[in-house]
């Protein structure tokens, strides 16, 4: 699952500068309408919008912000216009790549999707090209300062956890998705800092990458999670760490 976090490593770092030109936000925002759309404006009944909003508030989005988002939902309007689409493809190298879209307009999604594919050396798939490659997963993450990731491995697993993986500055810990909200409380109740909480895909495997090959997959990673309609995007990519470090820069 190494290709997964080093990728989030990166998202997170990005998300710095996201937040600067309101880009995540609007990625936010959309989530948050999408999830009371379907389970309902209550987060305390809506398991969905709840890590919306809690995800939303983590990146210190206004509250006004977040009621609007729901009320555009629960009230009608543009809200019903949205529509959540799942484009599968391949990158360069054979890596395999799903990106998750919110979009009040299907072809001008498909279109932007399929250009930043073509352009950076990949290509748009079928739908189940490469689905088959990965697992929906819950994954929590837990801020490493301060705390031993032995002692977080055990109190994950005592909760329910699948599995754990550790990083320099959080530990991931893995559920199924039914679980996710079980553990996640857990670890809040046993006094660990948990960052963030959601349902992901994670590969079953990872493809590793290196020098200009890394490079190009991450631009091409990148550009599509810069796309307005983009949501999430997930790969099996692993990265080497000087890869990482040289994108970063």
């Amino acid at each position: 699952m190494a290709g997964h976090s080093k990728w989030k490593q990166i998202r997170r770092q990005k998300g710095v500068a996201d937040v600067k030109r309101g880009a995540l936000f609007t990625k936010l925002s959309r989530e948050i309408t999408i999830a009371a759309k379907q389970g309902g404006g209550d987060a305390e009944m809506n398991f969905r919008l709840r890590l919306a909003v809690d995800k939303a508030r983590a990146n210190n989005m206004p509250a006004d912000n977040i009621d609007r988002a729901i009320k555009r939902a629960t009230g009608g309007g543009d809200a019903a216009e949205l529509a959540e689409i799942v484009y599968e493809g391949y990158g360069p190298n054979g890596v395999a790549i799903m990106v998750e879209a919110a979009t009040d307009n299907r072809n001008r999604t498909v279109a932007e999707v399929r250009s930043v594919f073509t352009r950076g050396g990949g290509s748009l798939g079928e739908s189940g090209s490469v689905a088959w490659q990965f697992d929906s997963r819950g994954v929590i993450s837990i801020s490493a300062a301060g705390q031993e990731a032995d002692d977080i491995t055990l109190a994950a697993i005592d909760a329910g956890a699948e599995d754990v993986e550790s990083g320099d500055e959080s530990v991931d810990v893995y559920t199924t998705p039914g679980d996710l909200e079980a553990v996640r409380k857990a670890l809040i109740a046993a006094g660990y800092d948990v960052t963030a909480a959601e349902i992901s895909l994670v590969p079953k495997a990872t493809v590793t990458l290196e020098g200009g090959d890394a490079e190009q997959v991450l631009k091409l990673l990148d550009r599509l999670e810069d796309l307005d309609d983009v949501q999430k995007v997930y790969s099996n990519a692993d990265f080497s760490d000087e890869a990482v470090a040289a994108f970063s820069a």
